[in-house]
């Protein structure tokens, strides 16, 4: 079965992101990497939790009726562990099979804290520190999450704000909850571009460095 991140972009819309990246860095120096993910962490504690509570209330509604079936009390306590424990860990399978449900089991806050350290991780294990004049720019987008972070190299977050990228930001989530993912990610690139072509202009011996769109 192919992960959130597999199935975000087709073939030919992953393309038309890697063409607005050529588009955007034939005006800039800057370093432009898209990365999408599926997930920023695979949240055990959200997947405990929610099995927990699908199988805590079910279990309990079902002992007194399967515990008559054998004569026995309807508070039966070895009755509601036998049901508990199946019913968590269908639980648990029912969560690894559709995650989705753990974004519901999770605070605003935790996911972004998630995808905030998760970028920072990504922008050293991809090398965009490498780059010959400091200027990679990191778009990373977590999907279950629903939540983009855009980190730059120190050439760049020292003549730019980073809340000048909070609308770059805001086009790619809000494109995702639309459902036009592609269009939004290479509206958001373009943004940056043109962002970038102000500080940074295209040198004559500028080449590409660095990935064009990365999905893991």
């Amino acid at each position: 079965m192919k992960s959130l991140s597999q199935n975000f972009l087709s073939i030919e819309e992953q393309q038309a992101v890697t063409d607005a990246v050529h588009k955007a860095e034939l005006r800039t120096s800057g370093e432009i990497v898209p990365m999408i993910v599926s997930q920023s962490d695979s949240y055990p504690l959200a997947k405990i939790r929610g099995s927990f509570l699908f199988a805590l209330p079910v279990a309990l509604l079902l002992t007194a009726p399967v515990a008559g079936m054998f004569w026995l009390e309807p508070t039966n306590m070895w009755i509601f562990l036998t049901l508990l424990l199946p019913l968590f860990w269908g639980g648990t399978l029912v969560i690894h099979f559709f995650p989705g449900i753990k974004r519901y089991l999770l605070s605003g806050e935790d996911m972004e804290a998630e995808v905030q350290e998760t970028a920072l991780a990504a922008f050293f294990t991809e090398r965009l520190y490498k780059t010959r004049d400091a200027n990679g720019i990191l778009i990373f987008i977590s999907l279950l999450e629903r939540k983009a972070w855009v980190i730059a190299d120190s050439g760049i977050s020292n003549r730019i704000a980073h809340e000048r990228w909070q609308d770059a930001v805001s086009v790619i989530t809000n494109g995702i909850r639309e459902k036009r993912q592609c269009q939004a990610l290479c509206q958001a690139i373009g943004m940056i571009g043109e962002i970038l072509e102000k500080e940074f202009p295209i040198g004559a011996d500028d080449h590409n460095e660095l990935h064009d769109l990365i999905i893991r």
